[in-house]
């Protein structure tokens, strides 16, 4: 729950509110469904053939041109993805610490993106893990409770959750708001580690079910918070006074906390955009070694050259750009347009009798996967459509 919000969500699900008060939380619940079926199949792969996707992607292509095509296709969405995604923890974080301080955020970017390399250099990243999680976790039942507090409009709130509509230019929102809930990164990585959680001692058909259970908690109680902070940012900006910005994002937690929201919300945000930080650039080498045939080692030069890179790109990315929202904003949509392409080759290897077995997708299975990529293959066709007849 911790790892799904993190300062894109915050910041992303906060624009939503503000520009589209309640009209949006349909994506929020079509992404959490989403969300729990593909990590469902991730889940599967990985407590059957005991590998992560990138090494299963190698043998389900049994034509070589296939499968390079597969593995260039892997590389090129993890990469840009994961470089995005980067970005926008990075400045997630900055903006934070240029909220209660007086240097920018572009600056901060700098300084955020330093800590993140010191910490992934020395391996000591675990050591202050579990105390950045825990400020996620109190930073997101703050939300639930102003949300309980500030009394929303419960039935504009049904009729977003269950009337889908698109508001005039709410595409890039629409789409910011499915990539910083179905992260692609995370079906990689979700596949390499329920294989630690579950050992193969546990019998299969056991662990799949403590896993579908667990996932199901976890992101649904995301989903929720999602909604919450949807649903706090909608009642202290949309159709208000106050313009929502960087400065006065804090404002959506004055009912609970008063003067202290804005210290509380920086401090959140710095929480989660660091954790994310450090866990997007190690995702992203844990799958291009799988990709390349490598073995993932910490120690590795390869293996540290590819998270390398990735924190570098997106503290880069972070640092030189003028608008931070606007740059979480895109990189939370980038990962929305890349979502098909990995989506795709997951329910390829789901199918396939040679590596799943009596595990491999059924009709619903597929039925629920194949709707999710067409879903979101729509939205980003429409984006397009948009910005090219605009």
């Amino acid at each position: 729950m911790a790892a799904f919000i993190g300062p894109g969500t915050v910041t992303t699900a906060s624009n939503a509110g503000a520009q589209y008060g309640y009209a949006l939380l349909w994506t929020i619940l079509f992404s959490v469904i989403a969300t729990v079926v593909l990590q469902e199949m991730s889940a599967r792969l990985g407590l059957v053939t005991r590998r992560g996707l990138a090494e299963a992607l190698r043998d389900t292509f049994s034509n070589a041109l296939f499968r390079r095509a597969a593995i260039i296709s892997v590389l090129i969405a993890i990469g840009l993805g994961n470089a995005a995604y980067e970005s926008g923890n990075i400045a997630g974080a900055a903006l934070g610490l240029a909220a209660i301080s007086p240097l920018s955020a572009n600056l901060w970017a700098v300084v955020v993106g330093g800590i993140a390399f010191a910490l992934l250099g020395s391996g000591q990243y675990k050591i202050i893990e579990r105390g950045l999680v825990i400020l996620v976790a109190l930073m997101s039942m703050v939300f639930l409770a102003t949300m309980v507090m500030v009394s929303p409009d419960w039935s504009a709130i049904a009729r977003g959750l269950f009337n889908p509509n698109l508001p005039s230019g709410s595409s890039l929102a629409i789409m910011a708001l499915v990539g910083t809930t179905v992260v692609p990164y995370n079906l990689f990585l979700h596949a390499s580690s329920v294989s630690e959680k579950w050992p193969a001692d546990i019998p299969v058909r056991e662990a799949l079910k403590e896993s579908r259970r667990e996932s199901a908690i976890a992101i649904g109680l995301g989903g929720l918070i999602t909604l919450a902070i949807v649903s706090t940012s909608a009642t202290a900006f949309f159709g208000g006074d106050t313009v929502f910005s960087a400065a006065t994002m804090s404002a959506q937690l004055e009912p609970l906390l008063g003067p202290a929201a804005k210290y509380f919300f920086a401090i959140g945000l710095l929480a989660a955009g660091l954790t994310s930080a450090i866990t997007s650039p190690l995702a992203a080498a844990y799958a291009v070694s799988g990709a390349m045939g490598w073995t993932p080692d910490l120690s590795s030069r390869r293996f540290q050259s590819i998270w390398g890179l990735v924190l570098l790109l997106g503290m880069l990315a972070a640092a030189l750009g003028t608008r931070p929202i606007s740059a979480i904003m895109l990189a939370q949509a980038a990962n929305g347009f890349l979502l098909p392409v990995v989506a795709v080759f997951l329910l390829a290897v789901m199918n396939h009798r040679g590596v799943l077995g009596d595990f491999r997708n059924g009709l619903w299975a597929n039925l629920l996967g194949v709707s999710v990529v067409l879903v979101v293959s729509g939205l980003g066709i429409f984006k397009l459509v948009r910005v090219f007849t605009s």
